[in-house]
């Protein structure tokens, strides 16, 4: 597809808020999932090395 102006692009032909919210909230799912992946991998290895659960 073509645009004429940035302002056309952000606009996606009257859908640019669906299309960037769909962005917006696709970008904090994926996040927040590496944020708490991250928080469980932190758990498991202090557990492994207590030698128990937390």
């Amino acid at each position: 597809m073509y645009w004429n102006s940035w302002e056309d692009f952000l606009q996606m032909g009257g859908y640019g808020l669906y299309v960037w919210g769909s962005y917006g909230v696709t970008l904090a799912v994926m996040l927040a999932e590496s944020h708490f992946a991250e928080r469980r991998r932190r758990k498991a290895f202090a557990a492994a090395r207590d030698g128990g659960e937390q």
